[in-house]
């Protein structure tokens, strides 16, 4: 088996004075090229275990290890050049272009790379993603939906083996959530993201893990993973999972309480 491109072991991580851990025993990979997926509850640990993937909070124990070398280890503009993530949340744009927020992803490469390189590859990627007419326009003025092919655009010039997203679908309506979803499939990037919707992630993940009060209670390939049994007792609520009519993957139909 070759190396996963991202491996968590044994991972233990809690805030500072906190009475247990917020991360317990956490083991989880990704393997090269791989869409896998976080799901739980709010509060399960989701964006704590991103975080101590992304070389944010660094674990009380055990390893976050990057193609077998331990992130912690190396410097953190090692870990940016093979680390992308996007947020939730937009950056602050301070008044920059679309081509100004994307060439910020080539930061941590300065000096590697001569300019027209930097410039010819952000030209392509800003005309990969349909972006290349708005290059000079204010990141401000976009839709939600276009500053996510913005925040992509910036994470793939990185040029990152591994892309780490927090609720990557968040504040999108469903035609850019799809899009944005099969773009990054088709980056062939290792990924890893957070997840509420559950449809979502039955549709574009290869495996998913599940978060229960800090703890993986979980694991395996959506069909194994969301199950009725799985889903009510992490949840707390019912639901008809059967498969999709269109595609081999599961679909979640929430029960409301009679």
């Amino acid at each position: 088996m070759s190396c996963p491109t991202l491996h968590l072991h044994a991972l233990h991580w809690s805030p500072h004075g906190a009475p247990r851990p917020l991360l317990d025993n956490i083991d989880l990979h990704v393997g090269p090229g791989e869409f896998v997926g976080l799901i739980g509850p709010n509060g399960s640990g989701k964006t704590s275990l991103l975080r101590c993937a992304y070389r944010f909070s660094r674990p009380d124990a055990g390893q976050v290890r990057l193609e077998g070398e331990d992130i912690w280890q190396r410097t953190p503009r090692w870990a940016a050049q093979r680390i992308a993530v996007m947020l939730q949340e937009f950056p602050e744009d301070f008044g920059l272009s679309v081509r100004d927020v994307v060439a910020m992803g080539r930061t941590p490469h300065q000096g590697w790379f001569d300019g027209d390189a930097d410039t010819a590859l952000i030209d392509t990627t800003l005309d990969r993603l349909g972006l290349l007419p708005r290059a000079l326009d204010a990141f401000t003025c976009l839709s939600g939906g276009e500053k996510q092919r913005v925040l992509l655009a910036r994470a793939l010039v990185q040029q990152p083996r591994l892309l780490i997203l927090d609720e990557p679908t968040n504040h999108l309506d469903p035609r850019f959530q799809l899009a944005l979803l099969q773009q990054l499939r088709g980056t062939g990037l290792s990924l890893l993201a957070s997840f509420h919707d559950l449809n979502l992630a039955a549709a574009f993940c290869d495996r998913l893990y599940v978060l229960d009060a800090g703890r993986v209670v979980a694991h395996g390939t959506p069909q194994q993973v969301l199950t009725e049994q799985c889903l009510a007792e992490v949840f707390g609520v019912r639901a008809l999972v059967d498969c999709h009519p269109l595609a081999p993957h599961p679909r979640i139909t929430w029960i409301s309480p009679a």
